[in-house]
C-alpha cells in the first residue's frame, strides 16, 4: 500500500494480534464459569465473594480491580480498531526515529488510561446508582428508571454539538497529531498524544458505552455491534450522518422501556 513503511508488515500483523487477543481473552470469559464477573454483580457468589469479605476495603477494592481488567479488555477490542489510522499517521511521522515502537506503545497506552479513567468514574456512578437503589424501596420495584435514563441521554447527547465537535477530531488523524506533536521529548509527547485523542473519543462516545455498561459488559454482541458503529463513525465518509438517526433510536427504546415500565407499576 503507498505510504507504508517497511515496518508496517510487522506492525500491522501485531496491532490485528493484539486486538484478535482482547476478543478471544473476552469471549472465554464469557464462556467460563466466572462470565457473571464481566456484569456488575460481583460479589454475590462464588469464590471471589470469599475473597472480597476476606480484604480490607476487599468488597470495592477486588471488584474494582476486575472490572477494570474487563474494561480494558473491552476497551482494545472495541475501541483500539478505531485508532488505526491515527496510529499510521503517527508512525509514518516517527518511525525513522530512535524507539519508534516504544513510542507506539506509548501512544496506545495514553489511549487506553483515557478510557480507563472514565471506566474507573462509570464504575463508581454504578456503585452510586445501585446503593441509591438499595436505599430507596420505591427505586427497587423501578429499576427501569435508570435504565431508561440512560437510553435517552444517549439518545439526546447524539444531537448535540459536543458530539459532533468531539467527533471531528477523532476523524481528523492528521491534522490531530500535526496540532500536537512536537518530538522535543518524543515518549512523554507520545503518551499525552495518545491520551488527548482518547479524551475526544471518550467525548464522543461516552453515553453508548455507559448503556453498554447498564447491559452488561459481558454482552459480546453489544460489544461487536458499538465496535462496529464507532469504527463507522470515525473512519467512514457518512460516519457523522449516523449519529442521529442511532440517537433517536435510543430514544424511542427509552420512551418503550418507560411506557412498559409504567404499565407494569401500574397494573396496565
Amino acid at each position: 500500500m503507498r505510504g507504508l513503511t517497511r515496518y508496517d508488515r510487522y506492525f500491522l500483523p501485531l496491532f490485528a494480534g493484539t486486538v484478535g487477543l482482547a476478543w478471544v481473552a473476552l469471549l472465554l470469559w464469557d464462556m467460563s464459569p466466572y462470565s457473571r464477573y464481566l456484569y456488575h454483580d460481583w460479589t454475590t457468589q462464588g469464590l471471589l465473594a470469599s475473597l472480597c469479605a476476606s480484604l480490607p476495603g476487599g468488597e470495592v477494592l477486588v471488584p474494582g480491580l476486575i472490572f477494570v481488567a474487563g474494561w480494558v479488555l473491552m476497551t482494545a477490542a472495541t475501541m483500539l480498531p478505531t485508532t488505526l489510522p491515527l496510529v499510521m499517521v503517527f508512525r509514518r511521522m516517527t518511525f525513522a526515529m530512535p524507539r519508534g515502537g516504544t513510542l507506539v506503545t506509548a501512544l496506545l497506552s495514553g489511549y487506553l488510561a483515557a478510557w480507563t479513567a472514565f471506566g474507573i468514574a462509570a464504575h463508581a456512578l454504578g456503585l452510586a446508582a445501585g446503593e441509591l437503589v438499595r436505599r430507596s424501596v420505591w427505586l427497587t420495584f423501578n429499576g427501569w428508571l435508570i435504565g431508561a435514563a440512560v437510553l435517552l441521554c444517549a439518545g439526546l447527547f447524539q444531537f448535540t454539538s459536543l458530539k459532533y465537535r468531539c467527533l471531528d477530531a477523532c476523524r481528523s488523524p492528521l491534522g490531530f497529531v500535526t496540532a500536537r506533536w512536537q518530538g522535543r521529548r518524543p515518549l512523554p509527547e507520545s503518551f499525552r498524544l495518545g491520551w488527548s485523542h482518547g479524551v475526544y473519543c471518550v467525548g464522543c462516545c461516552w453515553p453508548l458505552m455507559l448503556v453498554m455498561m447498564a447491559v452488561g459488559m459481558g454482552s459480546i454482541g453489544w460489544m461487536l455491534a458499538l465496535g462496529a458503529f464507532m469504527a463507522l463513525e470515525k473512519n467512514s465518509p457518512w460516519g457523522p450522518r449516523i449519529g442521529r438517526p442511532v440517537g433517536a433510536s435510543l430514544i424511542i427504546m427509552a420512551a418503550g422501556l418507560t411506557a412498559a415500565g409504567l404499565g407494569v407499576g401500574t397494573g396496565g
